[in-house]
């Protein structure tokens, strides 16, 4: 008999909670293996804590950890990868957008063999804004491009890995994390699972539009340096057009005497230049910031309570 992990992030989801308990409660039972659901209680400010001690407190499959503090959705995957024990392995969102009535299919898939991963992704983007869904499709189209992350456009957390994948992914102990390139990076074979969007059933999204853009910035670079490259070029770039005008300016000076047309044309030149210095500046500093918080060796987070037995409090 298999044992399936199911590891839920949780932050502010009282209003979720007591709706995807009992669905995915429903659909585990009547699977013949046994299985285990971590939540993780990112630092909430609600009565999902309370919630999660009473839900264990009743089923000796649920398990729970919290946060000393909101580390964030990647600190609380990284916490239930960590502290998982089963030979499959499956993140979910508490909302049910992530639908638990896939999992029968995502485990029949992993036994027959061939595949390490069932990853699920969105067959369209209903619902979302248009604008959002606009540079989400960008996003994905860039960072496959640039980068050697393998990102499938509307692709979910929600994936089931065997033991193995989730081993190599453990062993990527980054500070910086952006699980969806970490998923591509560490290889495996993986099976794309589509379905169609589902509205979450309670609560409010916790990403707005900037945090989206700054976890796709923040993606960006931690699997390219094009970024860093793109600087480097623009600097040659600038150099030979600044030589090219050296030699315009010269024959013009000795060809008709009058070396300069204006300063309006100069200080436009300036300015240009000097944005992009800062430019260049800016995505350096982007991954100087990077390379920083690395060396501090802080851990991804604190946990403050659990029901796990040798639960893994500080990682």
């Amino acid at each position: 008999m298999k044992k399936i992990s199911i590891i839920v992030p949780c932050y502010n989801e009282e209003a979720a909670l007591p709706l995807f308990y009992p669905a995915a409660s429903e659909v585990l039972e009547k699977l013949p293996d046994d299985y285990e659901l971590i939540f993780v209680n990112d630092g909430s400010k609600d009565r999902t804590l309370e919630i999660l001690r009473d839900l264990a407190a009743k089923d000796p499959h649920v398990f729970y950890i919290s946060f000393s503090r909101n580390f964030g959705k990647e600190a609380a995957m990284y916490a239930g990868f960590v502290n998982a024990s089963g030979d499959y392995v499956a993140v979910m969102d508490a909302d049910l957008q992530d639908p638990p009535a896939l999992l029968p299919e995502m485990i029949k898939i992993l036994d027959a063999g061939e595949y390490d991963s069932v990853a699920t992704r969105r067959e369209d983007r209903k619902g979302e804004p248009p604008v959002r869904s606009w540079f989400a499709r960008k996003f994905y189209k860039i960072i496959n491009k640039i980068s050697d992350a393998d990102v499938v456009d509307g692709a979910r957390d929600y994936r089931l890995m065997k033991r193995d994948m989730v081993d190599a992914i453990v062993e990527m102990s980054e500070y910086n994390r952006f699980s969806k390139g970490i998923f591509g990076w560490v290889g495996f074979k993986t099976y794309w699972l589509p379905y169609e969007n589902v509205e979450r059933v309670a609560g409010e999204s916790k990403w707005n539009f900037w945090k989206l853009f700054k976890y796709a910035i923040d993606g960006i670079i931690n699997f390219s340096l094009v970024p860093l490259n793109l600087s480097s070029w623009m600097g040659f770039l600038m150099t030979g057009l600044s030589f090219v005008m050296l030699v315009v300016i010269i024959l013009r000076k000795l060809i008709k005497g009058d070396p300069v047309a204006g300063w309006a044309s100069l200080i436009c030149v300036v300015i240009f230049i000097g944005g992009l210095i800062m430019l260049s500046l800016g995505v350096m500093g982007q991954y100087l910031a990077k390379v920083y918080m690395e060396s501090k060796h802080r851990p991804h987070y604190i946990s403050s309570e659990s029901n796990i037995k040798d639960v893994k409090k500080i990682d």
